[in-house]
């Protein structure tokens, strides 16, 4: 009896660990599947969103600016481009007229850009707050329409404009 008894452990103590050990290969197994399946999701999406850039149009740029961004004035149909010219280059009007000759066509009966040397007071609307004012550089408009076309520089670009931003 003991002999059977001492069988019965020894068959136990080999068996026992196999069992949770064989299910814990599982488990790994499973996990590593997940891992694999949420890998090949994060992918996917990766993919998708680089599809996605890819097919918005791309804004514009030149030696010196790019455009960050478009808003609209209220629902008119009429845009406000937004310009960021690099800042150790912001006193060149040439880098601000390349710009504007880009951007506006002598066919266009309205052009509004605004420029600015440090993306972060770049506002995401038309309406600017008074930081992001103080920050801009150069303001052009053409509303033939109403007969306007004006370029106006912030008095750091042109001090000696007579109708300078302020």
């Amino acid at each position: 009896m003991d002999k059977k008894f001492i069988s019965v452990l020894l068959f136990l103590a080999i068996s026992i660990p196999h069992v949770v050990f064989a299910e814990s290969d599982e488990d790994a197994v499973d996990a590593s599947n997940e891992a694999e399946a949420t890998a090949e999701v994060e992918e996917a999406e990766e993919t998708e969103a680089a599809d996605a850039a890819d097919a918005a149009p791309a804004l514009q740029s030149g030696n010196g600016w790019k455009k960050v961004r478009i808003a609209e004035l209220g629902k008119s149909g009429k845009f406000v481009q937004m310009v960021l010219i690099e800042h150790s280059r912001y006193t060149d009007k040439t880098i601000y007229s390349n710009a504007i000759r880009r951007l506006c066509s002598d066919d266009d009966e309205f052009c509004r850009v605004r420029f600015w040397s440090n993306e972060r007071y770049i506002p995401d609307r038309v309406a600017m707050t008074p930081d992001q004012r103080k920050h801009l550089k150069a303001d052009y408009l053409v509303n033939k329409s109403a007969g306007m076309h004006h370029l106006q520089w912030s008095c750091r670009v042109d001090p000696n404009s007579d109708n300078c931003l302020q």
